[in-house]
């Protein structure tokens, strides 16, 4: 397994993240358990801000909270001197609850409720990103019943599609996503956004995808915006203030993903920006991005405890571990593919393929298929690598399976940011009626 961040392997033979020792971890916390290399997290918010700062223009980096929400997290980013992009009420919950600057924080998605929009207009956020014409005219009408303007950026799909998994394509034509520049339908959309006597116009937001692994589609989706722009400026006067890219910077997961640095999916922007926005206004936009998987998927890494062990001989070595689908559901949803090591016996030589099979009581949940470790033993701990983006944030509790702790570990100090959930979390929300309380006449 590729050791990302501050992970090594001790003299011992374990794996240690952040200073700690996997093993004592799993004596302390138990397992599944997450564990987020808090060093790393802190390295690529700052690769970033680095970067951006080099290419002399105006930015916001904003962490898309949906790879991962919890309030720690919240307050790290908000440390690193990023801003916060959430989707739901509840994130924006937890980013509020953490102390994260509402100013600071940009609300998405295509299907925004009215308590939500209501939400996030009295904590006075820094800017709406609207998705579609039902959006907008609602955040018009609740903002004037309120008394206030609010902020806002135009989702729209330049018609670039990433190199990726269909599911997290989102820049094509056709996608549930924003207003397609294609059909006219963003232009009509900038115009009745300029209307609005409750809105101010920001810009545009675009993103083309996720885990991408070059630059030219970010190349191609900055030109096809700022035509766009330059389109709008002369049919209509309007210059926008604000471009948000989007994120989609890739990750390594497994060998042969090859993403690029931070700086140069950074440099390829914003060298775009300069070079195609270029005259369209008075100044250059602001530009915005949102990094997620990036930031915090290479940080986190999940440890299991290998229990059963089946054999069907000249087939298969299924080795199954106390977690699966309910903390990682994205093997099953996407195909994912993960690394693992033996994390109590990291430098044993690889004798057997083995593939990791979850609890769940699904023939689909499986974690890794075909992985060569050495030879494996009940009670032997499996460290899965790049686990921080979209496993807590997607985990579950099918089967009715608890979801696991996550610590933060960072110079050899491991600190709980989310507690394992009990037997009680797991009924806590549940209520029996009246009328099956009543004592059961069924003979046995």
């Amino acid at each position: 397994m590729y050791l990302h961040g501050t992970s090594t392997i001790n003299n011992e033979g374990h794996l240690t993240i952040g200073g700690c020792d996997v093993t004592a971890l799993k004596a302390q916390f138990g397992t599944p358990l997450y564990i987020v290399d808090e060093a790393l997290v802190r390295e690529r918010c700052r690769q970033y801000m680095e970067a951006f700062r080099a290419s002399g223009l105006t930015f916001q980096v904003a962490y898309a909270s949906k790879a991962f929400c919890v309030m720690a997290m919240c307050r790290l980013a908000e440390e690193e001197g990023l801003s916060l992009d959430v989707v739901s009420d509840g994130e924006l919950f937890t980013a509020l609850q953490a102390g994260f600057p509402a100013q600071r924080i940009h609300f998405h998605g295509n299907n925004k409720t009215p308590e939500e929009i209501e939400m996030a207009i009295d904590a006075q956020i820094g800017c709406f990103v609207v998705d579609n014409f039902n959006e907008l005219q609602l955040l018009n009408a609740i903002a004037k019943e309120r008394g206030v303007r609010v902020n806002v950026l135009l989702r729209v799909t330049p018609g670039v599609e990433a190199h990726t998994h269909e599911y997290i394509s989102t820049g094509q034509t056709d996608s549930k996503f924003g207003f397609d520049i294609g059909n006219g339908t963003a232009a009509v959309a900038v115009q009745e956004a300029a209307n609005a006597d409750h809105i101010d116009l920001l810009g545009i937001h675009s993103h083309i995808g996720s885990q991408i692994f070059e630059v030219q589609g970010f190349q191609m989706a900055v030109e096809r915006v700022a035509q766009f722009a330059r389109s709008i400026k002369e049919q209509t006067g309007i210059s926008f203030k604000v471009v948000n890219l989007g994120g989609g910077f890739g990750i390594r997961y497994v060998d042969g993903d090859t993403p690029l640095a931070v700086s140069d999916y950074v440099k390829a922007i914003t060298d775009g920006v300069k070079q195609h926005f270029s005259g369209i206004g008075p100044t250059l936009p602001e530009i915005w991005v949102e990094p997620g998987r990036s930031i915090i998927g290479e940080a986190g890494t999940t440890l299991y405890t290998v229990g059963s062990v089946k054999e069907i001989p000249g087939v298969r070595k299924y080795v199954a571990v106390d977690g699966g689908m309910t903390d990682n559901p994205r093997p099953a949803l996407y195909e994912s593919r993960y690394e693992a090591v033996l994390a109590n016996r990291a430098n044993d030589a690889t004798e057997e393929v083995v593939s990791i099979a979850g609890k769940c009581c699904e023939s689909g949940d499986m974690l890794i298929w075909d992985l060569f470790l050495p030879k494996v033993k009940q009670d032997d701990l499996l460290a899965v690598s790049c686990t921080g983006a979209y496993n807590y944030a997607m985990a579950n509790n099918y089967n009715r399976i608890r979801r696991p702790a996550v610590v933060f570990a960072h110079e050899g100090q491991a600190d709980v940011v989310v507690e394992r959930e009990t037997h009680q979390d797991i009924v806590g929300k549940d209520v029996i009626p009246a009328r099956l309380q009543k004592k059961s006449t069924v003979q046995v």
